[in-house]
């Protein structure tokens, strides 16, 4: 006898709906990698069993390329055919939509922090490999970047202080130039008004001398050849002549 048609409609024995999930899961994958092998077709395959648990199928391209793929076309029908977002129908497929992604998202994002890696198979673990390949690539390229970036800027930094501070050491020289240069200047003064000092008192005590002796010789104290001559030897070893007359008048 052959085998009847099956009713399809729901099994109640809940051992025989799980073995027919199997046998059906296992031909609906092994159909949808024919299609995709014998078609050259981008095929995705997302399963939920009553358990709430995942099996999902993608061809060589991964499972999130497609669903940004199918999420490109939708949005671009949505706009090409106007559809009454008022509708409960409307907002009860868009908030499936976005649960399944929302789903998705946080399954990928636990595959990618080691998690949950045991309902992957062999392709999918290495495609997982490779993406995480990539992104590390990146992550190391820009992190190169920002370094070098970071000593570039240090390294101007640098620069501008080592030209400051050749700017501040020729400063304090030639400060210390000019501060050896007003000392020298000082020190010159001071002399100058010490000597000038001392030739007045110098000069006023040969004038004094001078004027004595003229004053002994007017009056008559000292006489004689002796007198005279000490008095002229005086006068010309302490002033001129003419200083003389001027005081003699």
């Amino acid at each position: 006898m052959g085998r009847g048609r099956v009713q399809l409609k729901r099994i109640e024995n809940k051992i025989n709906r799980q073995v027919t999930f199997s046998k059906r899961r296992s031909g609906l994958l092994k159909k949808a990698h024919e299609i995709s092998v014998l078609c050259d077709a981008e095929v995705g395959l997302i399963v939920f069993s009553t358990k709430g648990k995942l099996f999902e199928y993608a061809n060589d391209s991964c499972m999130e390329r497609i669903l940004e793929r199918y999420e490109r076309y939708s949005f671009a029908e949505r706009h090409l055919v106007p559809t009454d977002h008022t509708s409960p129908g409307s907002w009860t497929l868009e908030h499936a939509k976005l649960k399944a992604r929302l789903e998705v998202l946080q399954r990928n994002q636990k595959h990618y922090v080691g998690e949950d890696l045991e309902s992957l198979n062999m392709k999918e673990l290495q495609n997982l490999e490779h993406q995480l390949d990539s992104a590390l690539k990146h992550i190391r390229s820009r992190k190169n970047q920002l370094m070098h970036e970071s000593i570039s800027v240090l390294q101007k930094q640098d620069r501008a202080l080592q030209e400051q501070n050749n700017q501040l050491s020729k400063k304090v020289k030639e400060r210390e130039k000019e501060v050896a240069q007003q000392n020298q200047w000082d020190q010159q003064n001071h002399e100058i008004n010490s000597s000038t000092f001392v030739l007045p008192q110098q000069l006023d005590s040969h004038l004094g001398e001078a004027y004595q002796n003229t004053n002994v010789v007017d009056n008559g104290e000292v006489e004689g050849g002796n007198s005279s001559q000490q008095q002229g030897a005086a006068n010309n070893t302490v002033m001129p002549q003419w200083m003389l007359r001027h005081l003699n008048g």
